[in-house]
């Protein structure tokens, strides 16, 4: 689905979202607080996975690696099936917009290009909630590295909307997320890694 068309997105500049203003603030944050939060959140949790539970530091370390490159794969499908799903209803749409159709018209409000710290807080427990369903104390290990893996998409994403193009071979991150952005929206879902795109065949076709 197309969010938005290039032709209308705003390169600069903020919209509402709410009238209410705490309902507002609360869409709104710098980039490094919740990024703080779920970075001593990640940590905490580590730390009782070693003390409360006692797992040997080799579970810790496959675990923990498991969990930052599920991430990965969390990234793609939360974009291409949260972010961009099918707007045929009216929640569908309040929901992709709120979420994530004004970053598409506003792609360089800095406010929200990552995840306001409520959001951040709420997303993290209830995975951490689904995870010990499954694992129970091996979540203590796999949830860090889940979002740390979302801790460096995060800072990624924001890299990408905040500063200008690196002269390195990072420079590659920007045009594939600006493609996304601003020719096709409905394909190149990766942002922090391009693995799922070519996967689930998510990357435009080539002109002949």
């Amino acid at each position: 689905m197309d969010i938005t068309h290039e032709k209308d997105v705003k390169r600069s500049g903020t919209k509402k979202l709410f009238e209410n203003p705490i309902l507002e603030k609360l869409t709104r944050s710098h980039f490094s607080v919740p990024l703080s939060i779920l970075a001593i959140i990640s940590t905490y949790l580590a730390y009782l996975a070693f003390t409360q539970f006692n797992l040997e530091v080799t579970t810790f370390t496959i675990l923990f690696t498991l969990g930052f490159f599920s991430w990965t794969l969390g990234e793609y499908f939360i974009h291409r099936y949260i972010f961009h799903m099918d707007d045929d209803k009216k929640w569908k749409r309040w929901v992709t917009y709120t979420f994530h159709g004004i970053h598409h018209e506003y792609p360089k409000d800095k406010d929200r290009i990552v995840m306001p710290p409520a959001g951040a807080i709420l997303i993290s427990s209830i995975i951490f909630g689904v995870f010990w369903l499954f694992l129970q104390e091996y979540a203590f290990a796999l949830v860090p590295g889940f979002l740390i893996g979302y801790l460096v998409y995060a800072f990624v994403h924001y890299a990408i909307h905040a500063y200008q193009p690196p002269k390195n071979f990072l420079k590659w991150l920007w045009i594939y997320h600006s493609i996304h952005h601003y020719k096709h929206p409905d394909k190149y879902f990766g942002v922090s890694s391009p693995i799922w795109d070519f996967v689930f065949n998510t990357v435009p076709k080539k002109k002949n």
